[in-house]
């Protein structure tokens, strides 16, 4: 019985950037950016970011 293709790990899908960032990652960009300073007390509502190039 032979493998489905969606299970092979590595490969052209793990070199792909992400389009999407993590929640902790947002943070730490924003912050490093200056749009955001001290703490976050929402859960939600954080600004729309794009990856660091």
């Amino acid at each position: 019985m032979s493998q489905h293709g969606s299970f092979k790990s590595g490969g052209a899908a793990s070199a792909n950037k992400r389009s999407v960032l993590k929640r902790f990652e947002r943070i730490d960009l924003l912050r490093r950016r200056g749009a955001i300073k001290g703490q976050i007390s929402r859960v939600t509502g954080l600004p729309k970011t794009k990856p660091a190039e």
